[in-house]
């Protein structure tokens, strides 16, 4: 993480900005991000779509990994649409300035209600995962007197070779539509009135880390575009969705050029508009979560180093096994300890890192669980009564709270 570095006696700083002096002035736990970090994972994608020389590209920020209003502004200004799941994804997308034709309505799951709000609101585009939303989006289309953008969601069946919680483009996966069946849909497709056939769109999976999925899943797109062109069908786009991982541990991570080239090889022909919708490759990286150590508890089997944070605030340890590499905020010298990091809930479940070398740690120091800006804040919750935690955004020297605390009182705001 380019923007994590050590200076000033080795005292670990985000940008330039002490992660001390952040931590003095919003409490821990906090989750920081880098704008820095953020505007060039988003060139990375831009300046590759350029280098393979693709010109007819739309890059659709995939929103659930990280809705934060603060950051989706920063890649709207840069540029970017949104690929959203919810009707509150919309809003927030909206609200960011994201322009509602450049958001991509997914999701397994649209109710009638979320799919009027998103047609109210100006979104055109949609990518349908099932014969009875085909036919829900239609007639809901004709009741408001609009014409939308049809593009369906394909199950490839390609093993994403990921975790198995976050593999979509399996035949057994609940996303999409079996490919042998898409011709037909499209058929059915083409005689409602509410809808014009777009595109095709698939998704096989997250924290993809090489491109053996891609390539067979987006030859199967390519030619299945062949056939419904063959068949009088207009497909004009291609959304291949997301799912590019990024470095957690030691994988192997993909370069995005090589992404872009592949698209490139497989499309050059078709005159086609090409969408991606990367999430965690564009905020992954860009946020940390801090946290202080609450104290050391020593066990007959192992040691434990409690801290404040816990998995109401970075689900994905507990709920995938996933790894974030821990640092020191600061550096010193002294004995290893090896020892698991778990926080405070009520739950065995609450394990942030496992088996981990860390160097004297004691009550008060800072610690930071790197590689948390996606699928961290999005994720959190009120478990165990314990309140959101803040984020912080960090621009060069100075930073700015893009979400606080909420009181006790706060957090009963609903109830009534």
């Amino acid at each position: 993480m380019k923007f994590l570095t050590y200076k000033n006696r080795n005292e670990l700083f985000v940008e330039d900005i002490a992660i001390t002096e952040i931590s003095n002035a919003v409490g821990t736990p906090f989750y920081c991000y880098s704008r820095k970090s953020l505007i060039e994972n988003f060139h990375s994608f831009s300046d590759a779509f350029t280098g393979a020389n693709i010109a007819n590209y739309k890059i659709c920020y995939a929103i659930k990994a990280n809705y934060n209003t603060h950051l989706v502004r920063i890649l709207a200004e840069l540029g970017a649409g949104v690929d959203a799941v919810s009707a509150g994804e919309i809003f927030r997308a909206i609200r960011a300035g994201v322009n509602p034709q450049k958001i991509v309505f997914a999701g397994v799951g649209k109710t009638r209600e979320e799919v009027s709000y998103a047609l109210l609101q100006g979104v055109e585009e949609f990518s349908v995962e099932s014969v009875p939303e085909m036919f829900l989006l239609n007639e809901v289309a004709c009741g408001l007197r609009k014409k939308v953008k049809f593009s369906l969601r394909v199950n490839p069946n390609v093993d994403a070779k990921t975790h198995d919680k976050i593999s979509t483009g399996r035949k057994g996966d609940k996303f999409g539509v079996d490919i042998d069946l898409a011709e037909e849909i499209y058929a059915q497709a083409a005689k409602l009135p509410g809808l014009k056939i777009h595109g095709i769109s698939t998704h096989i999976g997250s924290q993809i880390t090489s491109l053996e999925p891609f390539t067979a899943a987006f030859t199967k797109l390519r030619e299945l575009c062949l056939r419904l062109r063959a068949q009088g069908y207009s497909i004009s786009c291609l959304d291949f969705g997301g799912g590019i991982g990024i470095l957690y541990k030691n994988e192997n991570t993909l370069l995005i050029q090589d992404y872009a080239d592949l698209i490139k090889e497989l499309t050059c022909d078709l005159d086609v508009q090409i969408t991606i919708a990367p999430g965690r490759a564009l905020v992954g990286s860009a946020g940390v979560l801090v946290s202080k150590i609450i104290f050391l508890k020593e066990a007959a089997a192992k040691n434990f180093v409690v801290i404040d944070a816990a998995m109401n605030d970075l689900m994905r340890p507990g709920l995938y096994g996933a790894y974030h590499e821990v640092f020191p905020v600061v550096k010193k010298t002294g004995m290893k300890l090896v020892c698991d990091l778990v926080g405070p809930i009520c739950e065995t479940t609450d394990t942030l890192a496992k088996n981990r070398e860390l160097i004297d740690p004691r009550a008060d120091e800072l610690l930071v669980l790197a590689s948390a800006g996606a699928y961290g804040s999005s994720m959190s919750n009120e478990y165990n009564c314990r309140p959101l935690i803040p984020e912080v955004l960090v621009d060069g020297n100075s930073f700015k709270l893009i979400r606080r605390r909420p009181s006790f009182e706060e957090m009963l705001r609903l109830e009534f």
